[in-house]
């Protein structure tokens, strides 16, 4: 009978709990301001009516379409820059291409830090956009100045091509890697910058933020595609002046979009530095690595406020596992004697230590991503001079390799909203999920459409070969397929990870986790050169032409791509193991 009576009072309890959960829940939608603790350009909590969701986003994705257009109008047709100007070999100009891109992904944690510690995502936005901008302008001038950029002596007479000066590397260098410091500020703060505009603690509002990252990513790709079409028949055709130019003026159009949406925008207050919080962590677990856990996890140390005491950051729930990290939160018998609580680097809180562990979580879930950063890295590179061994013509019209790209983009942009409108509620009556599908289930059926991908670009490849043999030239249009799929991995990785880092990254933490998933793709850009100049030194061995020779009719590049394909088949388990043993963040 009396446990009866307990399992009664207890779904009594439960019930309550849930009623009040939903009563807070339509109370919050219900609110006329934020409550997720950020303000508006006054430093007044944001009224819902007149900041944020969707009014404030056209100006913040106008930004980043304008932004990713300069980016890419360089980066797409960049390797055909080194050979065709430069008059660097392919595999010079690829790993150029491979470290420049690898270095635009590494520097979103300079900046990431600099704005959850610092600035605030929107002050380092504007910042460091005015590098970049700086950056456009000395690449343009690299390329239009007689004087900044090597000639031939005789269109076309092999031998006759000097290589750049220093004076002129100088100049094209600095407005490249001024370009990548740029970027370093932008990347990691922009999308979650557009995110931290719906109210995470209002149900409707949160919804239209899991779709605003699809939005998001599809004015990424106006931006690719009208790099991918104009900016690279421009520059082939009408001269890499004019072609580095018009991505210049879209910089320029780019920081002007972000200002003007200024009174609408929410903001969130910088934190603190995030590295000094994890060390601090690490010095109080070490201190207290003597001290038991209490059985009760109650005991552990967290502030009463409603809030964290960490600005602009919720409480997190305690989670199980990395139990040495808990120790960071015991209270010692000298502290409880003393009162005295206020000394970081011999107490933490419970949030606080829960930050160190979800980046511990996250870390399986990052490396893992590195692999596909290497198979998405060969669409600029290889896939390109791939392309540039094939039939090009159509008619009188000769194709220029990197527009190709275009099919990649075009896929994105017909797949997101397809995504968005039928794939999600469709997927969603079967697996429950509001999203459709979790971010890690997205992440995973992206890696494995990049690897079809990859296969494909292997077998155009060996099909290549083969006729190049007899001296016949197959079509481009054999490399739409790879480009498609690769495409269509993109709407299901890419997107995924931005959601995935974002949603469980720490609040105080969001524009460093987002940093986080740009290195990933760094990485996979410098271990894709490092794979690239292992495999050309050890096929070129005994004076041999190698896998990746200049002219790739001698060489086996679709070796390569099946050695890629080896490496993304092994990747996939370790991903999927990771995935499922991967405890999510549950805020209070």
């Amino acid at each position: 009978m009396n446990s009866s009576g307990e399992d009664e009072r207890r779904l009594h309890d439960i019930e309550e709990s849930l009623i009040q959960k939903e009563v807070n829940s339509v109370l919050t939608g219900l609110s006329k301001t934020a409550e997720d603790g950020s303000v508006d350009i006054y430093g007044n909590p944001p009224s819902k009516k007149k900041t944020g969701n969707w009014k404030a986003c056209p100006f913040i994705l106008g930004n980043e379409c304008c932004e990713r257009l300069a980016y890419y109008g360089i980066a797409k047709n960049l390797i055909t820059y080194y050979t065709s100007e430069l008059h660097e070999s392919n595999v010079t100009a690829a790993r150029h291409v491979m470290i420049w891109q690898g270095t635009c992904y590494m520097t979103p944690l300079v900046g990431a830090v600099i704005a959850d510690s610092y600035w605030g995502r929107y002050w380092t936005i504007a910042s460091f956009s005015a590098i970049y901008f700086i950056g456009m302008v000395s690449l343009t001038l690299s390329a239009s100045v007689p004087g900044l950029k090597p000639g031939c002596v005789g269109v076309g007479v092999a031998g006759l091509c000097p290589p750049a000066t220093f004076v002129q590397y100088a100049v094209f260098f600095a407005g490249l890697y001024l370009i990548a410091l740029g970027t370093g500020g932008i990347k990691p703060c922009v999308s979650s910058f557009g995110a931290d505009q719906f109210d995470d603690t209002d149900p409707r509002e949160r919804v239209r933020k899991a779709s605003f990252f699809n939005w998001f990513y599809f004015s990424i790709n106006i931006g690719s595609f009208v790099s991918s079409t104009l900016l690279v028949w421009v520059q082939e055709n009408s001269g890499w002046g004019l072609g580095f130019l018009i991505p210049t003026v879209f910089m320029g159009a780019s920081i002007a979009s972000f200002f003007v949406g200024t009174p609408l925008y929410r903001f969130q207050n910088p934190g603190g530095s995030p590295i000094t919080r994890v060390c601090q962590v690490l010095v109080a677990a070490y201190r207290k690595l003597s001290l038991n856990l209490p059985e009760d996890i109650s005991f552990l140390y967290e502030t009463r406020e409603k809030n964290s005491i960490i600005a602009g950051s919720r409480k997190i729930q305690h989670t199980d596992g990395y139990k040495c990290l808990d120790k960071a939160a015991i209270i010692s018998d000298d502290e409880s004697n003393s009162g005295v609580l206020s000394n970081p680097w011999k107490l933490c809180t419970v949030t606080q230590v829960e930050e160190v562990k979800i980046l511990i979580r996250m870390f399986p879930i990052w490396a893992s991503g590195i692999v596909y950063s290497v198979l998405y890295s060969q669409i600029s590179t290889l896939f390109v001079q791939q392309g540039r061994s094939m039939d090009r013509m159509i008619r009188s019209f000769e194709i220029p390799p990197a527009s190709f790209g275009v099919f990649d983009t075009l896929i994105v942009l017909i797949s997101i909203p397809i995504y968005d409108r039928f794939f999600v509620p469709f997927v969603r009556r079967f697996t429950g999920t509001p999203k459709g599908l979790t971010d890690l289930q997205r992440m995973g059926v992206g890696l494995f459409l990049s690897v079809l991908s990859i296969a494909a670009a292997a077998i155009v490849e060996t099909v290549r070969l083969y006729h190049a043999h007899d001296a016949v030239a197959i079509s481009i249009f054999w490399q739409v397929p790879q480009y498609i799929l690769m495409g269509i991995a993109e709407v299901f990785f890419f997107i995924g990870r931005v959601e995935f880092f974002y949603d469980q990254s720490p609040d105080a933490m969001r524009s460093v986790c987002s940093a986080l998933a740009l290195l990933n793709t760094a990485v996979g850009s410098y271990l894709s050169s490092v794979i690239l100049t292992i495999v050309a030194y050890f096929t070129t061995i005994g004076g041999k032409d190698g896998w990746i020779p200049d002219d790739l009719d001698k060489g086996h590049l679709d070796y390569f791509f099946w050695l890629l394909v080896i490496l993304g088949l092994v990747n996939i388990p370790v991903y999927a193991f990771f995935s499922v043993k991967h405890t999510k963040k549950k805020a209070l």
